[in-house]
Formats: C-alpha cells, sequence, structure tokens
C-alpha cells in the first residue's frame, strides 16, 4: 500500500513538471508571435513595458508613432484609442503597461 502524502507529492512534482513543459513551449511559441509596441520616446509607461518586455526576453518591434503618421493612423484605426503604449501581440491589442494582460498573451509566469 501507497503513502498517500507520497502520492500527493508525486502528484505535485508532476504537475510542475507539467507547467514548467507548457511554458517553456509557450515561451517557443512568443518567438514566433509578432509583437508590436506603439510609443513615444517621452511616455514612461511605454519605456516600462519595453523594459518589461525585455527583462522576460520577449523580443518585440518598438514602433514610435511620434515620428510614423502610418502607423499612429492604423494604431488608432485598430483600437479607437490615442494613448500609448498600446501593444499588439499576434493582433490581440493590450491598451497601457498591463502585466497582468501582457502575462496572459505570452503565456508568461512571475
Amino acid at each position: 500500500m501507497q503513502d498517500p502524502e507520497l502520492e500527493k507529492i508525486k502528484a505535485l512534482k508532476i504537475q510542475q513538471l507539467k507547467s514548467s513543459l507548457a511554458n517553456s513551449q509557450n515561451k517557443e511559441q512568443n518567438k514566433k508571435i509578432k509583437i508590436q509596441v506603439y510609443s513615444t520616446p517621452t511616455c514612461p509607461y511605454c519605456y516600462m513595458v519595453k523594459q518589461y518586455l525585455k527583462s522576460k526576453g520577449v523580443e518585440f518591434e518598438d514602433i514610435d508613432v511620434s515620428k510614423n503618421i502610418e502607423a499612429a493612423r492604423y494604431m488608432v484605426s485598430q483600437t479607437g484609442q490615442l494613448g500609448v503604449p498600446q501593444i499588439n501581440i499576434g493582433g490581440q491589442w493590450i491598451i497601457g503597461f498591463d502585466k497582468a494582460k501582457l502575462d496572459y498573451f505570452l503565456g508568461l509566469d512571475d
């Protein structure tokens, strides 16, 4: 007869391994997803978003809408919002620096 506590520990370890594997696979998939950060040079939240993504090892394209009017128009046409930062993750838009949404759409953990 197996020890119930030992079985719980084994089950927990298996769950942790599966979670770790899924997270690893998500990070690989994220490298394939196109990520764009629409920002301006003077926006502190834009800077924070970019620093956060870099700290997580996420590659992204930085689009300066103060210099690229076409990109600014595109951003507004997609979201209806003028403010920055706006992050496009494979067609899913995030308005502002929202760590929870970034983590969710990128499959990241803290």
